[in-house]
């Protein structure tokens, strides 16, 4: 979650992120054996996940050079820098608000009404609490409990057809 990026890390890697045009959605640091991985999540202003591979190879570099700077890392690590991908990171408010009638899977800190996961339809969101339809019935989860939530993509037959079938259908 944006909220849960150390405000160290924050502050190294969204100026750069938005010197580039782009938003900053999160950055996970997996730590453990060497070498420990950094995944940095971009997106558009516009939130529709358009940001190309070069445009995510130059961030890379200038993000590594920081983050080689400071030396907050003790340990070989690798950098990714991608967009929200189909099962879209929902790491900031506006990123909610954006899911609204979509099916969501979160996953909170602690226990809420007696689960952790929760997936379904996301009915609402206010700021405070994302209302999401579990199992036919309204559910209100706590957006400070959040620690991770993520779109579920819906695959269509059309997903899976070929470039002449898809033009064929359009005729």
């Amino acid at each position: 979650m944006y909220r849960d990026i150390p405000e160290g890390y924050r502050g190294l890697i969204e100026p750069i992120v938005t010197d580039h045009g782009f938003e900053l959605v999160d950055v996970e640091l997996r730590q453990g054996r060497a070498p420990w991985a950094v995944r940095v999540f971009v997106d558009t202003p516009t939130g529709d996940g358009r940001v190309p591979i070069d445009r995510c190879a130059e961030l890379s570099r200038e993000i590594a050079v920081q983050l080689d700077a400071a030396d907050w890392i003790q340990s070989r690590y690798t950098l990714e820098v991608s967009s929200p991908g189909l099962d879209r990171i929902l790491g900031r408010a506006k990123d909610f608000h954006a899911a609204c009638g979509t099916e969501v899977r979160i996953e909170t800190r602690e226990p809420v009404e007696g689960r952790r996961r929760f997936r379904g339809r996301l009915l609402s969101f206010d700021g405070e609490v994302a209302e999401v339809e579990v199992d036919g019935e309204p559910r209100e989860v706590p957006f400070a409990a959040i620690a991770r939530a993520r779109t579920v993509y819906q695959f269509t037959k059309d997903d899976f057809a070929t470039a002449s079938r898809r033009g064929r259908r359009a005729s």
